[in-house]
C-alpha cells in the first residue's frame, strides 16, 4: 500500500495543471528530494508559494534545489548555519518558515 501523501503536497505535478511547465518541474523537484524530511520541508515550502513566485524567485528556488539534501535539511531545521557564501534571500526565507514549530508536518498532524 503506498504511503499517504500530506495534503499540502501534491504527489506529482499532475495535480498542478494550472502551473506553467517551469513551476511544475520545480514543484516536482522540491517534493521528490530523496529524503522524507527534505520532501516535507522543501516541498511544503515550494507548494505553498510556487504560484506567487516571481521569475527571479523561481531562479533562486532552482539554485537552492541544487544544494545537497543533507546540508539543506540541516540548514532549514536549524541544526547548522549555512555558510555565508550560500546565504541567499530565498534560503533565509525557507529557513525562517521551515524553522517554525510543526513545519514539514502535514496539516492534520500539526498542533494548533
Amino acid at each position: 500500500m503506498p504511503a499517504a501523501v500530506p495534503s499540502d503536497m501534491p504527489p506529482d505535478n499532475a495535480d498542478a495543471p494550472e502551473l506553467d511547465p517551469r513551476r511544475r518541474r520545480l514543484l516536482f523537484r522540491a517534493c521528490h528530494r530523496g529524503t522524507k524530511e527534505a520532501d516535507l520541508m522543501i516541498g511544503g515550502f515550494v507548494t505553498r508559494h510556487i504560484a506567487a513566485f516571481s521569475e527571479a524567485e523561481l531562479a533562486e528556488v532552482e539554485s537552492v534545489l541544487e544544494l545537497p539534501d543533507v546540508d539543506l535539511s540541516d540548514w532549514l531545521s536549524g541544526r547548522r548555519e549555512p555558510p555565508p557564501h550560500l546565504r541567499t534571500p530565498m534560503l533565509e526565507r525557507m529557513a525562517i518558515e521551515c524553522g517554525q514549530p510543526g513545519a514539514g508536518l502535514p496539516p492534520e498532524l500539526r498542533r494548533p
